[in-house]
This record gives C-alpha cells, structure tokens and sequence, in this order.
C-alpha cells in the first residue's frame, strides 16, 4: 500500500467509510504483525498488542497528521505497546507460600523433565544465537527480514511502501541478507 492510497484511506475511514477502514486493516495487517513477532512475545500477549494497536490507530484516526504514514504510524505505536508488554512482564510476584514452593511436578518423572529441559534449554540456545546474529545485521536488513516474516507474507508493492524500497530490489537485497545471516552463524558454529 503506498503513502498516497494509505492517506486517502486513513482521510476516508476518517469520515466514516468502513470500506476504507476494512482495505487499511486488510493492508497493514502483515506491518504490524512483523513488528509485533519481532519482539518475541507470547501468542497472547501478541495478540494483545495487535489489537491495541489497532485500537489506538481508530482513536487517533482523525488526528494523524500525516495520513500516508499510517503503517509508519502503526509500526510505531505497535512496537511501544510491545515494549511496554516487556517491560510489565519483568515483574515477578514472590510468594512464600509452601503449597506453590513445595509443589511436585505433573510433568512424568524427574529424569524425563531433565532430558526435556535439556532439550528444551539446546533450543532456546540456538534461537538466541539466532536472534543474536540477526540483531547485529544492519538497520536495513533487519527490517527487511521482519517485515517479510508477517504472516501472512505481504506483497513486494507492501514492502516497497513501507519500506521506501523499489520492488524490483526486494527479492535480491533479502537474498543479501540471508547470506549475511547464514554466513555469521555458520562462523560462530550455530548451525
């Protein structure tokens, strides 16, 4: 979606138009879902952020001063809300209760809980490597990469929009990046 049909659509949903409101929901649906998978929260508090802010985009839809920069306005305001999310989510509630400290666990027996959490602790290894890496990409890349992981995947003409990217440099400039990503984990023995 380009800055000029995004402000004709933000001005038209503006007045009521929910055809408008619909094609920009249906639009910047994949921008907002890559910023909000690029700050690895939880499904639900996924979920959460993208309809907040979505939310605060129909409350400040008559106001947005710039309305072809909706998706640069929705990526913005879905990445706060995904800092805020963290930041909450870094309170821990202490207890002194003895019924949660002295719990057993459900889970099957302790061998198969180490073997699991072994496991599960290799995986988690290999996905910080993973982000990791990715994060020490340039600005460019990184963006690109996140943008092109929204599921559903949007179009190259989305991407250029949002971007600022011509699409026919798209396709290339992500096969760069993934070079790049691959070369830097294959030289720390990530993969």
């Amino acid at each position: 979606m380009d800055r000029t049909d995004a402000g004709a659509l933000v001005q038209a949903a503006a007045d009521g138009d929910a055809a408008a409101w619909k094609t920009l929901v249906e639009g910047l649906s994949p921008l907002v879902w890559s910023v909000v998978r690029a700050h690895r929260l939880s499904d639900a508090d996924a979920h959460e952020v993208y309809q907040t802010a979505w939310f605060r985009f129909a409350q400040h839809l008559g106001r947005i001063r710039e309305p072809g920069k909706a998706g640069a306005w929705l990526a913005a305001t879905a990445r706060n809300e995904c800092l805020k999310v963290i930041r909450s989510s870094r309170r821990l509630t202490l207890t002194d209760d003895p019924h949660v400290l002295d719990r057993v666990s459900e889970d099957g027996t302790p061998e198969q809980s180490l073997l699991d959490s072994e496991e599960a602790a290799a995986q988690s290894e290999r996905v910080r490597r993973l982000w990791q890496e990715f994060e020490e990409l340039g600005e460019r890349c990184r963006q690109l990469l996140r943008v092109l992981m929204a599921s559903p995947p949007p179009s190259y003409q989305d991407v250029s929009a949002a971007l600022g990217i011509a699409v026919g440099s798209i396709g290339p400039l992500r096969q760069r990046c993934l070079r790049r990503l691959r070369a830097r984990l294959e030289a720390r023995g990530a993969i």
